[in-house]
């Protein structure tokens, strides 16, 4: 036999048992954003690789060691994205989104980065993002922050926290760089080797090392906060007063600077346990120079985003997954006479009743295999046509879940199964 072709490793796919959690989710995203008036936006998952490497920085891992790139038959140097606001931003000058305007703007797709395979961490994953454009105040922020706490409540989900930071502006992080880079000099026998790889390229990222020698460290490194001008304090503030008048808890976390080279001023993680080591699973911050960096003109930027990877395991780890069963009503014929009647009762009830998931049975069999697949659909009516009932113009509603069946006008079918669904 031919050795079988599996799928790439880290890449999955989602079964027919599984896609009905996804759709859940994905339902109660899209929903959370048409309440909030964000609006949706879709790009293209292959982008120019300089759109990465200009905005997410060169020497950070995801551009040094996880991107897919390729050159193509032109000889353009292309990259499956790994990261959705550089595209956002991308699309927003290209169309005219952004200059002089304010956006809200969401979007849902795959992402790809070539990392080792963890639970939670995936090569192709699966994200939700939030991007607001022409609002440089925190109080947008805040907003962002609500909608992801209004999620979790909606999803069920207790056991997670919210840590903040702040990185100032530019300007001051470039100050407060240069004391980072002095202070990591004077002890520069406790770092490791990638902790000396990043000390003159990009010394913040040595302040979320997850060495222990490293991170112990750290705890005597000068903080950032101490950097900050009265304007990125006060920015800051505000912030946290809005959220504690919604009554969202959060702590604040100095070591909590973000991955990627454009944020600026605010930064935020919500966090769980129940996830082990990759327990982020909503992220985001300001970044108000990326526009003008790609591009266009000075634009004020915050966003977020959401592995819906990690969000589902964490809902199946708590318990809190609920699904969907395949069909509500299943139809069939009792004799292979009755097979055209029981499509037409099929077709009647999907006109009738259209919020609800109506199965006909097809593929032959004995009475009894056709009842074992009506229960395996996880209906809780089996409606079954023929017989004597058939000859008198009436069907017979037998319920799967227990219960008395009945035998009912043809004409009375519809109206009767959505009085016994609802009850």
């Amino acid at each position: 036999m031919a050795k079988g072709i599996q799928s790439i490793r880290g890449m999955h796919d989602i079964l027919p048992d599984q896609t009905p959690a996804w759709q859940q989710l994905e339902s109660t995203l899209q929903h959370l954003m048409q309440q909030y008036g964000y609006r949706e936006i879709r790009m293209p998952v292959l982008e120019q690789t300089e759109l990465f490497s200009r905005s997410i920085g060169d020497v950070t891992d995801i551009v040094e060691k996880e991107m897919y790139t390729f050159e193509d038959r032109n000889g353009d140097s292309l990259t499956l994205r790994p990261e959705g606001t550089a595209s956002c931003v991308r699309a927003g000058i290209q169309h005219g989104l952004l200059f002089n305007q304010t956006q809200r703007l969401w979007y849902m797709g795959t992402m790809y980065r070539h990392e080792r395979p963890q639970k939670g961490r995936y090569r192709e994953f699966r994200q939700i993002g939030v991007e607001t454009y022409g609002m440089p105040g925190p109080d947008v922020e805040a907003e962002l922050i609500l909608m992801s706490a209004r999620l979790w409540k909606r999803l069920g989900l207790k056991q997670v926290r919210l840590e903040l930071n702040t990185l100032g502006t530019a300007e001051e992080r470039q100050q407060y760089r240069q004391q980072l880079i002095e202070f990591y000099q004077a002890h520069e026998e406790q770092l490791d080797e990638e902790a000396k790889s990043r000390l003159h390229s990009n010394p913040l990222r040595i302040l979320d090392s997850k060495n222990p020698q490293v991170a112990a460290l750290n705890t005597s490194a000068p903080s950032l906060m101490d950097a900050l001008g009265e304007e990125s304090r006060a920015h800051f503030d505000t912030l946290c007063e809005l959220l504690r008048a919604a009554g969202v808890d959060y702590c604040i976390n100095p070591k909590l600077v973000r991955g990627l080279d454009y944020y600026c001023h605010t930064v935020f993680e919500w966090i769980t346990d129940e996830l082990g080591a990759q327990g982020t699973i909503c992220a985001g911050g300001r970044y108000d120079g990326l526009v003008e960096q790609l591009g266009g003109r000075a634009t004020p930027a915050v966003g977020m985003a959401m592995g819906m990877d990690r969000l589902l395991a964490l809902l199946e780890e708590l318990g809190e997954l609920t699904m969907p069963s395949a069909a509500d009503i299943y139809v069939l014929a009792l004799g292979a006479d009755d097979e055209a009647a029981a499509m037409q009762c099929a077709e009647q009830l999907r006109d009738q009743m259209v919020d609800y998931k109506v199965q006909w049975h097809c593929g032959g069999g004995s009475l009894k295999s056709r009842f074992k697949k009506a229960d395996k659909s996880g209906a809780r009516y089996a409606v079954l046509i023929g017989g004597d009932e058939g000859q008198r113009g009436e069907v017979v509603i037998k319920p799967l879940r227990g219960g008395e069946q009945i035998t009912v006008a043809s004409d009375e079918l519809a109206q009767r199964l959505t009085s016994y669904i609802q009850e």
